[in-house]
């Protein structure tokens, strides 16, 4: 409050109104920066949190509390986020599972039942048709295979998606695999923002004319952004919205919106796109050569006035009176709208996500396998300079060589749970797309996560010990031996879910390394292995115990210092202990019986289920780090008005004729 404040108020879409209706495909243009994925963001439900906003948006007069219009419409972004190790027909099988069969079950048993009613016959192809897209849960379904045919993605069905470091399918290829994410689920509403990004004229032409005739057919309500169409895609659309600096210039039938142009003195040329008309018509700088007019002086009409002459045009007056008129409710059908978070149950969610997790984790088999013969080579290192032969033991001088040995380990295992927050920075992009349009749960993933890293964590572990303990010369008793293994992963286990919540949390994989050093650098210092317990300050005592690496030091040393070997009568007088081994562990300020191994033992487990916990947390309640970088850049409140009206059809009229539909359908279907 002492010094001024930058932040100032940018209104994103202003005074904004209108009513999306079935059996309709409207067009969205605009310049850039003119509010459109915004506007198709607030209508999904999917706005950031930090924005404000007033005004109302209704789906057949039912608010979003009434319902999840994150399932009920579908938001097709315009940046591609997928899993780069799968394929276009494993990310769309995984998307299909995911998003559910939604209403097609019931609508099929309540079709079944009115044809029975009015003794129809179907179509067997057609039955068999409705048939497998009721069915959920399975890995591959006709679904898949008919979004892959129209998309144009069957020639390379099997080919991964690819990344900067894997090779994969072209740019123009991910985004109708973004598309087709969307497409395979239920929703009743879609809206693409700038699908043609990538793509040549003719495939954004192909799938344009596909969600038309899906839109006329199935009485869908579909909204498309798109920059520049060409003018046969243009053609395709029913209604379009113009957006410029916030405002809604023009929302109504494409048929109108020239005329509404020529009213205000604007004529777009024969040889003109109409699309890039429309755009530039309500720029500052390129307004002046589409003025017809010659009678009469040109004057530059703003936006703001354009806005307000559409409300005394009279598409603009027909749709306030519409707006005036609330929907009758009791018109939606049930299944309209969807009132379920998610299209699976918790348990066939984390089978999903467990199919999924399994399939990457072979595909990025590499990584472990390379971890494996990382802990092989400095295994075989570590034998060699702790050599048994080498190393005497029974009194408190040769104690130091021993621990120094157990400390090594330690760091070793310590470190190779580091990997573990490069892998959850990575997969963070794409687990927010999907954790955002509600596919799982977001602790099904992690508990997920979890449990797969288990085998992993004790195979890593296992190859250690066995490699080294007997090498190193260790207290030689079986159960030493079993206990040191459960100490290593145990601790394996711990270090991996730090890390994975500190990735979840930091999310920049730069930060992440930066604080990820911070964080061991202070965990070695008060370890206990770089300063004893006796030689902290008491004011910071409490760091030393609420170290996990303390009570990893003390459950590895316990368990070598208190065997027998170590059981001679202790003759230093300065240290009061009656055993060597425990001098050994007093000098160092570590736990001195043998309930110290399972006390730590504990504690290590206590600080694993905090931390896989607060991973947990952290994936389920954090915004992605773009949109949290962007709004503390900005530091600016900004602000949306708006009223928003859409409307379903209601589906009792379409289960009247959905053979005869989705007859037109597959004929249309097997013509392209």
């Amino acid at each position: 409050r002492l010094a001024s404040s930058n932040k100032k108020t940018i209104n994103i879409l202003r005074n904004v109104h209108g009513i999306l209706k079935p059996s309709r495909m409207t067009l969205l243009l605009g310049p850039p920066s003119s509010g459109k994925s915004t506007l198709m963001r607030a209508l999904t439900g999917k706005l950031d949190k930090t924005l404000k906003v007033s005004g109302s948006i209704t789906y057949c007069s039912h608010t979003f509390e009434e319902f999840y219009p994150e399932r009920t419409s579908a938001y097709v972004s315009q940046y591609d986020l997928h899993n780069a190790e799968m394929t276009v027909r494993e990310t769309l099988d995984f998307s299909r599972r995911c998003l559910g069969v939604g209403a097609r079950y019931d609508m099929l048993a309540e079709l079944a039942a009115r044809e029975r009613e009015a003794g129809i016959k179907p179509d067997p192809e057609i039955d068999a048709y409705m048939k497998a897209t009721a069915v959920q849960g399975q890995q591959s379904n006709i679904v898949t295979d008919l979004t892959l045919k129209v998309l144009g993605l069957d020639i390379c069905a099997d080919m991964p998606i690819g990344d900067e470091m894997i090779r994969g399918i072209s740019g123009g290829q991910k985004k109708r695999v973004t598309t087709g994410e969307m497409l395979t689920g239920p929703a009743r509403a879609l809206f693409m923002d700038e699908i043609s990004t990538g793509l040549d004229s003719s495939s954004t032409f192909e799938i344009v004319k596909y969600i038309r005739q899906l839109v006329h057919v199935m009485n869908e309500t579909v909204m498309i952004s798109l920059l520049q169409p060409p003018p046969e895609t243009y053609n395709l659309f029913d209604d379009i919205i113009l957006l410029s600096e916030g405002y809604i210039v023009y929302h109504g039938p494409r048929d109108n919106i020239l005329d509404f142009f020529e009213a205000a003195g604007f004529r777009c040329p024969e040889r003109k796109g109409v699309a890039d008309f429309l755009q530039e018509v309500t720029s500052k700088k390129d307004q002046q050569q589409y003025w017809y007019l010659e009678q009469q002086q040109y004057r530059h009409v703003s936006v703001p006035e354009f806005a307000q002459r559409f409300k005394s045009f009279h598409v603009g007056q027909q749709m306030l009176k519409e707006l005036q008129i609330p929907f009758d409710k009791s018109k939606t059908h049930p299944a309209a709208l969807t009132t379920n978070k998610y299209g699976q149950s918790s348990w066939e969610s984390i089978k999903t996500v467990l199919s999924r997790e399994q399939l990457l984790m072979k595909r990025n088999s590499f990584i472990y396998i390379f971890k494996v013969t990382q802990l092989i080579i400095l295994g075989l290192m570590a034998m060699t300079v702790f050599l048994r032969t080498k190393m005497p033991y029974g009194h408190i001088s040769d104690g130091g060589k021993f621990f120094g040995a157990l400390t090594f380990s330690l760091i070793t295992v310590l470190f190779n749970g580091f990997a573990e927050l490069q892998l959850t920075i990575k997969m963070l992009p794409t687990f927010y797309k999907q954790r955002d349009f509600l596919f799982f749960p977001p602790w099904t993933f992690a508990l997920v996560t979890i449990i797969l890293r288990i085998p992993v964590s004790l195979m890593e572990s296992a190859v250690w010990v066995v490699l080294t303990y007997y090498v190193m010369g260790f207290a030689p008793a079986p159960a030493r031996f079993f206990r040191q293994l459960l100490a290593f992963f145990g601790t394996h286990q711990m270090a991996m879910a730090l890390f994975r919540f500190l990735g979840a949390v930091l999310k920049s994989m730069v930060v992440a390394n930066t604080f990820g050093m911070f964080v061991i650098l202070l965990i070695f210092i008060f370890g206990g292995f770089v300063i004893p317990r006796g030689d902290i300050r008491p004011w910071w005592i409490w760091a030393y115990w609420s170290s996990p690496m303390m009570y990893s030091q003390n459950a590895i040393s316990v368990n070598e210092f208190l065997s027998s070997r170590w059981a001679n009568t202790n003759t230093e007088a300065s240290i009061e202990a009656s055993t060597v081994g425990e001098a050994i562990l007093k000098s160092k300020g570590l736990f001195t019986g043998d309930w110290g191994f399972w006390v730590s033992m504990g504690a290590i487990l206590g600080f694993t289920i905090l931390f896989n916990i607060l991973y947990i947390l952290a994936l389920t309640h954090l915004s992605p780090a773009q949109t949290q970088f962007q709004t503390k850049r900005m530091r600016m409140r900004q602000t949306l008005q708006h009223r928003w009206v859409l409307m379903m059809k209601p589906q009792t009229e379409q289960l009247r004729h959905k053979s005869p539909c989705l007859s037109s359908l597959l004929h249309y279907l097997s013509t392209m």
